[in-house]
């Protein structure tokens, strides 16, 4: 059985030689519908990958009130749209100092800076790093764990202490031998004790997040003097259920920081790590949903121009065909024999397909400076759609051939 189906791989080998330049357009047809699904599906995973790690900058059971709902305000339909004031600290302070949410913490921050040098001793960093002014609420409610030492908490922000708790990448650069806990780094020229050290958070377009300085907010503001800063309040509830509630009741102080008459529309956004991830799912099932139909699509035409190859080769073969019936081959043994053929040719442009789509995966990972994700389901259903449309494609033809008359077959010109 074994030897028989070797020969029929051999055989239809010769014939993929024989017909080389259509043989390989069909390779190509069925190559492109497989990397349309594979190449598609692995750049879906590498994007939602890289909104996953975004979203680890939010908590669980938190959300936050920032200047825009999602992204930054854009013009469109010949009318300017309106622009939201930044959230100031003074906005900041009359919301700490009225929303009181039971069995709730509020965090502030600010980012500084995203190009400042760190220096420790003789070493320092290029000028990259991140430095983000914060309270002692800071790192709970963006998920953030120590993993060395501690972090800030009541006492440093308000006593305005000179420490900082930093990402697990200077242990890459400035501490590669020596603990840094204890140890002196400048920033800025200010000079501060590392108190701890965060787990990696990795990187995400190309924003990384293990590359940070997280300081007492008060002497970040002094360090960072520039204008019109916009902070972020971040609120985190003990239980989810709570989220509705918290949400609608800090909206409601928010407006009254902001003196918003009833019928005036927000001036600022309401962001859950859950709305966003809604969002980014919807992307995604559009983006799969896309895959499948170009991909179908792409395959149901390289079914078409394998039938015509399989026909073809059926038609140059039949003087062959009518020899093999005559010296006993079966008509199982001859549908047999194309139906290897025309999937030995669908698996051809399966593997051309996967080894593009897993190309393409990479280099969109690589893009957006994630892990890549081997796509092993995206890779099995191309195996299985690509051996179908074989299958299919091979019926006729296959079928043509064995019920060819062995007498007419060997009178063929």
């Amino acid at each position: 059985m074994f030897g028989l189906f070797r020969e029929n791989v051999r055989i239809a080998l010769r014939s993929i030689r024989s017909q080389l330049l259509k043989t390989i357009l069909t390779i190509f047809i069925i190559s492109f519908g497989i990397l349309a699904l594979v190449g598609t599906l692995s750049g879906v995973d590498a994007m939602e990958a890289v909104f996953g790690n975004d979203f680890d900058t939010m908590g669980s059971n938190t959300f936050n009130i920032q200047r825009y709902e999602f992204s930054i305000q854009r013009r469109g339909g010949g009318r300017r749209e309106k622009i939201n004031p930044v959230i100031s600290y003074n906005d900041v302070r009359g919301f700490l100092d009225t929303y009181d949410y039971p069995f709730s913490q509020t965090s502030v921050s600010f980012r500084g800076t995203s190009t400042a040098e760190v220096k420790y001793e003789s070493k320092k960093t290029d000028p990259e790093v991140q430095v983000y002014g914060a309270n002692e609420h800071y790192l709970s409610n963006t998920g953030s764990i120590v993993e060395l030492g501690r972090g800030l908490n009541v006492t440093d922000v308000q006593n305005n202490s000179k420490v900082a708790v930093i990402g697990s990448d200077f242990l890459k650069n400035l501490f590669t031998v020596e603990n840094p806990i204890g140890k002196t780094i400048s920033v800025r020229g200010a000079k501060f004790k590392v108190i701890g050290v965060l787990e990696s958070k990795g990187s995400s377009f190309g924003n990384n997040q293990d590359l940070k300085v997280v300081i007492p907010i008060q002497v970040a503001r002094g360090i960072y003097t520039t204008p019109n800063i916009n902070y972020t309040i971040s609120v985190k509830v003990d239980e989810n259920s709570m989220l509705p509630s918290a949400q609608e009741e800090a909206v409601k102080v928010f407006r009254n920081v902001r003196r918003l008459e009833p019928l005036e529309k927000n001036n600022f956004g309401i962001q859950r790590s859950e709305d966003l991830i809604n969002i980014v799912a919807e992307v995604s099932s559009v983006l799969r949903i896309s895959a499948w139909i170009i991909s179908v699509i792409t395959i149901l035409g390289s079914s078409i121009a394998l039938m015509n190859i399989m026909l073809v080769t059926v038609s140059q073969r039949t003087r062959e065909i009518g020899i093999r019936k005559a010296v006993g081959a079966k008509r199982s043994t001859i549908s047999t024999q194309f139906f290897i053929e025309s999937i030995v040719i669908g698996q051809f442009g399966c593997l051309l397909g996967v080894i593009l789509g897993v190309a393409v995966g990479y280099l969109i990972a690589m893009l957006f400076d994630v892990e890549f994700i081997i796509p092993w389901g995206a890779m099995f259903w191309a195996v299985v759609l690509s051996f179908l449309v074989a299958l299919i494609s091979g019926i006729y033809p296959a079928q043509k051939a064995a019920k060819l008359d062995p007498i007419e077959s060997l009178r063929y010109e």
